[in-house]
């Protein structure tokens, strides 16, 4: 089995990130998206990756490289504009030939993993596996409808009336029929080849169609809010570990990684946190759901549930939270402030924050 793991998107909702950065390299509890991502395919067993990618290949590329570093081999497959999930099996036809694969989306978080249900697909072969999560309001999502024998009965896209809280999540099994059925359909209203409608497409033409219910923790990763309440969660269960150093004046409470060559000094951290190789924080506090990246400098600041990224620089700054502050971005109080502030700052970016 290979995979096609889709990594091609603008990521219009994380502006002013997407500006400077793929959506699928911002990190999470300091490791890209992109990343967990390959991850949890590796652990499927699957090493033949195939990756599309839009005007961030060269970027992607750089932190990905050919995935020796994870265990994978990936191969990068150039698309030119979205023009729809089933668009990009099309692209991907002669990397993924006649083998079954797993199309993953590049932005989803499932960290439980979804090797289970990759062996499901392997022993029974249906022509499509969805993976489908229970949703509080289903009207946002392609839903699917299932029969007794939990064989997928009917797709609808974002139904006013959904008859399942059964959402798809972005990661589906396939065997090489479904070359056949996006060869088959046509662009939709909104002009894109939708891989729900080659699903569909196979279920009307008789083949069978299974769902299988993910029931651990997911997130799609397209806001900053998501991201952050991501973050939290996979702090949650980060090892800890301090392999940098701490001063006698510093405390360590919770659960608290501190990487090598991260120096903590005259400072409070309060897990669950990571503070990232080759930072600094100082006179500060850090607490619980905060990752510092690595080369980060804090000096006299208070933080807490945010993400900060590599590089960045934050002084005398006495309140921040749910905040994701840019790579190589500067932050600094501007007069006497007393109170917390919530910040999205992209990269190379400085702010005075002020009363």
């Amino acid at each position: 089995m290979k995979a096609l793991v889709l990594s091609g998107g603008s990521g219009t909702r994380l502006r002013p990130f997407s500006y400077s950065m793929p959506k699928q390299l911002i990190p999470i509890a300091n490791k890209p998206v992109l990343e967990h991502v390959l991850e949890d395919i590796r652990d499927m067993g699957v090493t033949e990756i195939g990756v599309i990618v839009g005007s961030w290949a060269p970027q992607i590329a750089e932190v990905i490289g050919d995935g020796t570093r994870l265990g994978v081999r990936v191969t990068y497959i150039p698309q030119d504009e979205p023009l729809g999930l089933a668009h990009c099996v099309t692209l991907a036809k002669p990397f993924l030939g006649e083998h079954d694969f797993v199309m993953y989306l590049g932005d989803n978080m499932l960290p439980e993993g979804t090797a289970a249900i990759a062996d499901e697909f392997r022993e029974g072969r249906p022509a499509a596996q969805i993976v489908v999560h229970k949703v509080a309001d289903p009207r946002a999502f392609g839903v699917a409808e299932l029969d007794t024998e939990g064989r997928v009965a009917r797709l609808v896209e974002k139904p006013q009336e959904p008859k399942s809280d059964l959402a798809m999540i972005g990661v589906y099994f396939f065997t090489p029929e479904i070359h056949r059925a996006v060869e088959s359909i046509e662009p939709s209203a909104r002009g894109e080849l939708e891989i729900t409608d080659a699903i569909q497409w196979l279920l009307e033409d008789g083949a069978e169609i299974r769902a299988s219910e993910y029931r651990g923790y997911w997130k799609d990763t397209g806001r900053a809010d998501d991201v952050l309440e991501c973050n939290r969660y996979l702090l949650g269960s980060l090892p800890p570990a301090v392999l940098g150093e701490i001063d006698e004046a510093s405390e360590l409470t919770g659960r608290v990684r501190i990487e090598a060559g991260a120096r903590v000094v005259r400072s409070r951290i309060e897990g669950p946190a990571v503070i990232g190789a080759g930072s600094v924080i100082e006179d500060s506090y850090i607490g619980p759901g905060t990752a510092i990246g690595q080369g980060c400098t804090l000096c006299d600041t208070r933080i807490r549930d945010s993400i900060v990224l590599d590089g960045a620089a934050i002084s005398q700054v006495p309140g921040i939270h749910g905040s994701i502050i840019g790579r190589n971005a500067t932050v600094g109080a501007g007069a006497d402030v007393d109170t917390y502030h919530r910040l999205v700052v992209g990269d190379h970016t400085r702010i005075e924050v002020a009363a």
